[in-house]
């Protein structure tokens, strides 16, 4: 018992040490024009182009009214109907920031499970590699491995027309985790949470036609961080700690695909959530 009351006393202690702080920041606004490319054998080619803004006050030095532009190349080929993989490229340019090229490499697997609902999943490795060395002298981020594993659920209903290119909304939910891969830990690295950032999104696609369509979304947009302690004179944490910044999101992506004469029949059109 009294190895018990040990325990739960120093649990007690740790979870007190290890105190986090969530907060709510501005919704974010993200619109995305896509155009992809299919290919005959039923892979494609992706071009994306996204603004991000901030509703929060205080942003004057934005360009085309942005806060950060990125543009996006994409190509994936299926092994079949339930595999893939790929590669991505992109850039963000961030207003009075730093830039970044972001070169990715993913591998996919959607297959169905019941009720007409898919559930995917999407693991993937990418490079961030700071393009402006310029940054605050210099002191912008470093370059960095991250990995990122996202989960969805989509179920297409059709509303008239052909199954597969007519009429049809489809709704569907989604969650993404990232990591910053380190191969070993140096003295002069920051502390770090195992997760650093997640994605709860939200969406319902809808097709209008075989060329176009058009995805309205909202997601809970979360940086997971540690900040520096403070404590009082009794050694009492006063602030610092984990530190959630939980980010809202809406967004509206805009698709308009450009299909081949003679074409894979049982191609295979991704969300815009590629």
């Amino acid at each position: 018992m009294r190895r018990l009351m040990t325990l739960a006393l120093v649990g007690s202690a740790l979870s007190g040490s290890a105190q986090t702080t969530r907060t709510v920041q501005s919704t974010l606004l993200w619109p995305e024009l896509q155009g992809e490319l299919a290919l005959k054998n039923g892979d494609y080619l992706l071009l994306a182009l996204r603004g991000e803004r901030t509703t929060a006050d205080g942003y004057a030095q934005r360009t085309l009214g942005f806060d950060t532009r990125r543009a996006t190349v994409a190509y994936e080929h299926f092994w079949d109907a339930n595999w893939s993989w790929g590669g991505t490229a992109r850039y963000e340019w961030r207003s009075s920031s730093y830039d970044l090229l972001v070169p990715e490499l993913l591998v996919r697997h959607r297959a169905p499970i019941f009720g007409g609902i898919t559930f995917g999943q999407r693991l993937s490795a990418e490079y961030i590699i700071p393009a402006n060395t310029n940054y605050l002298g210099g002191s912008g981020p470093k370059s960095q491995f991250w990995g990122r594993l996202r989960v969805d659920l989509e179920k297409v209903i059709a509303l008239g027309g052909d199954a597969t290119t007519g009429l049809a909304l489809r709704p569907r939910l989604s969650y993404e985790a990232s990591t910053h891969l380190r191969l070993q830990k140096t003295d002069n690295d920051l502390d770090e949470r195992t997760i650093q950032f997640t994605s709860l999104r939200a969406e319902v696609g809808a097709r209008v036609s075989p060329h176009f369509d058009f995805t309205p979304w909202f997601a809970y947009q979360t940086n997971y961080l540690v900040t520096l302690p403070q404590y009082d004179k009794n050694g009492v944490q006063t602030a610092g700690g984990n530190l959630n910044l939980v980010y809202p999101t809406v967004g509206l992506d805009l698709r308009y695909t450009i299909l081949p004469a003679g074409g894979k029949a049982t191609r295979q059109q991704l969300p815009t959530q590629h």
